[in-house]
């Protein structure tokens, strides 16, 4: 049988003495709902403000990887433990006005230097001093729509792109950013159902 803890039956004998039992069962009840109610609360504030914050795409501009209302979580933690990589798609505040917030993939990392070249990327670093094409099979026929843009980059900075070149607002147009801004990196799609899964950043030719 389970064991009732002492301060429990103290209770317990001090409330059916005073309001009768039947008030008390109700009385214990709420007690042990509150408890739970504030030990999900510990565990879960902390989960939802420090570790995972879900997020809902608004647009195209992500269009084929992910579309209008979709159902994101963002992983907060992971960029505590080490830096962004190329082709993790990121949620980040928007440098203009940070309370707005975007999602976008980087395609420039610290130290890299990039060109957008008739809608390709050339991305020129230690290990390709002469510049790599990065192969992006992840963009829709859009994909490949934009403006010419010449950006080095900083070690404090990403550029970032948004998967469907021609209705992205990015790094093209507002430039680098700084990774202070950046929130986290996504890590599953919650909804729709059937496309539910986590994401992994694709393997590039760099």
């Amino acid at each position: 049988m389970p064991h009732t803890p002492p301060s429990s039956s103290v209770l317990r004998s001090f409330l059916e003495r005073w309001v009768g039992s039947s008030i008390t069962a109700l009385l214990i009840f709420t007690i042990e709902i509150v408890q739970i109610v504030v030990i999900a609360a510990a565990i879960i504030i902390p989960v939802r403000y420090f570790v995972v914050q879900p997020f809902v795409v608004r647009g195209a501009s992500m269009e084929p990887t992910f579309t209008d209302r979709e159902y994101l979580l963002v992983d907060e933690i992971s960029y505590r433990f080490h830096e962004p990589i190329r082709g993790d798609v990121v949620v980040f505040r928007y440098p203009l006005d940070p309370s707005e917030f975007f999602i976008k993939r980087v395609v420039g990392v610290p130290g890299d230097t990039v060109d957008v070249r008739n809608g390709k990327i050339v991305v020129s670093n230690a290990k390709h001093p002469d510049g790599a094409v990065l192969d992006e099979s992840y963009l829709g026929p859009a994909g490949h729509t934009g403006l010419d843009t010449h950006v080095v980059l900083n070690l404090d900075e990403y550029f970032l792109l948004g998967d469907n070149r021609g209705a992205s607002l990015d790094s093209r147009n507002f430039g680098p950013v700084k990774e202070e801004f950046l929130v986290g990196k996504v890590w599953v799609r919650g909804w729709p159902l059937q496309r539910f899964g986590a994401f992994h950043p694709p393997e590039y030719n760099l």
